[in-house]
């Protein structure tokens, strides 16, 4: 591509690079025609139900084909997913052939683990819920089938045994997709060994430190070699805080930075916000019924409710099936196999409505998925704009409907910049609680760290940002 093709390009797909080498060397794969000899058929299988890449598919393959280290700022269901894991393919792929690979400061040292990696999984994914987890495993198992790459998917909530065994299996495993508490109980118990993972995938690394995985999240990462003994490393996030800022200049080499539509919170473009301020809280069940025979009346189509509690999911789903819905829950007090099965009711459309916490307001990646309502707005705007992320997915539009109360209006300045980001209506009932925003704190740098762009403390050394800006209001 010309410099002039890729600026065009990368202005109509609102996608920033930025590399202290110099950007203009990540040509985007704009087609997949054009991946040429980067991807084998049998990787490019994976890609047979799309038509195009996504923006940060066509941006991150170059990037993480070379081996650099990488940041991605992109909102959910932007198919950050492929975006990773076919690079991951290529980079077993190359190990199996006997390459030494990782970033180009590691290629004169020698691999570890032996042809075939047999000394465990080359490819680690980090997720933050299990539901995000199995559907990275999935893409995984579904794109490396037909390469030979076998994968597990290793989190809480279920017997340990089964995942020993899949770790331990004759051959093992190449690629290990986990949330952390679960990655380390296993790790602690001797039944998986991280010293031969090259490839690292921080996914929704955000989300992990809003869970407070930041303590796990550091202890796995101390199993890890480091960038200069061959270690690759991929962050992915919705938003770039101080807080994942000062994680990046701790743990990734110099990463080249890939931000899709800006790097503030910012709602998807394809879906219609319709917020509704109820003034008294008790009004929302009939508006419920109300919005459902609307938005769900041939009682076939996908939509996502969301509660802020789990007896209050569970309550709101006793609620509707007693007035002749089908409704599914899912929510963190759920056993996994009940979890499963009412994803799998979801999806399948034998409960084509789904009551769930933000513990699905991401890692719920099923299409067609029309309309999201709010029943309780979430504790922070970026939950808002996840939840509302699960609909408008994969290039379909959608619509998400909000019931905003009086007790929510500590939130109500966040929303109303969220909405006219968006170009939706904002209310003038919600303008009357106020547009101040409250500053966030994070628990480790509180609330007025800011990393400098150029801080680095030695990715992987686990030294602090040699450099910090403090600011007072």
């Amino acid at each position: 591509m010309s410099a002039e093709a890729v600026a065009a390009f990368r202005g109509e797909k609102a996608i920033v690079v930025e590399d202290e080498f110099g950007h203009n060397a990540w040509h985007p794969i704009t087609t997949f025609g054009a991946v040429g000899d980067n991807f084998s058929p049998d990787i490019m299988a994976a890609t047979k139900t799309f038509t195009t890449p996504s923006p940060i598919q066509a941006q991150a393959w170059p990037i993480a084909l070379s081996g650099r280290d990488m940041v991605g700022i992109a909102a959910t269901g932007s198919g950050k997913t492929l975006a990773f894991m076919l690079p991951a393919l290529v980079h077993i792929g190359a190990r199996r052939d006997g390459a030494v690979v990782g970033p180009p400061a590691a290629h004169a040292v020698s691999r570890a683990g032996g042809p075939g990696g047999s000394g465990g999984p080359m490819v680690l994914v980090l997720a933050p819920t299990r539901e995000l987890a199995m559907q990275s495993a999935k893409v995984a198992a579904d794109a490396g089938e037909p390469c030979g790459v076998r994968s597990t998917c290793i989190y809480g909530g279920v017997p340990k045994e089964v995942q020993r065994k899949e770790l331990g299996a004759k051959g093992g495993v190449q690629v290990v997709i986990a949330t952390p508490g679960r990655l380390l109980d296993l790790m602690t118990e001797g039944a998986l060994s991280l010293a031969n993972v090259t490839y690292l995938v921080l996914d929704e690394a955000d989300r992990m430190l809003d869970m407070g995985f930041e303590k796990d999240i550091r202890a796995i990462m101390a199993a890890l070699r480091g960038p200069a003994a061959g270690r690759q490393t991929l962050m992915f996030s919705a938003t770039w805080p101080p807080a994942i800022q000062a994680i990046a200049s701790e743990f990734l080499a110099r990463p080249v930075r890939v931000t899709i539509g800006g790097v503030e919170l910012a709602a998807s473009h394809s879906v219609t916000q319709v917020v509704d301020v109820v003034e008294d809280p008790r009004a929302r069940e009939p508006l419920l019924l109300k919005l459902l025979a609307r938005y769900h009346a041939s009682r076939k189509n996908r939509v996502l409710v969301f509660a802020l509690y789990k007896k209050e999911a569970d309550r709101l789903q006793a609620f509707l099936n007693g007035r002749g819905w089908k409704a599914a829950a899912i929510h963190g007090d759920m056993s996994q196999e009940a979890r499963t099965r009412s994803f799998h009711d979801f999806r399948d459309g034998r409960a084509p409505l789904l009551v769930a916490t933000d513990v699905a307001a991401r890692g719920l990646d099923i299409p067609n998925v029309e309309y999201v309502i709010n029943y309780t707005f979430p504790l922070t705007i970026e939950d808002y704009v996840h939840r509302i992320g699960r609909t408008g997915r994969g290039g379909a539009t959608g619509t998400a409907h909000t019931l905003f109360t009086p007790l929510d209006k500590a939130h109500a300045g966040e929303l109303v910049n969220v909405l006219r980001e968006a170009g939706a209506p904002v209310p003038d009932a919600l303008l009357k609680f106020g547009t101040h925003v409250k500053k966030k704190e994070h628990s480790l740098y509180g609330a007025h760290f800011k990393a400098s762009d150029g801080a680095a403390g030695g990715a992987g050394t686990g030294a602090p940002p040699a450099k910090v800006h403090m600011t007072f209001d």
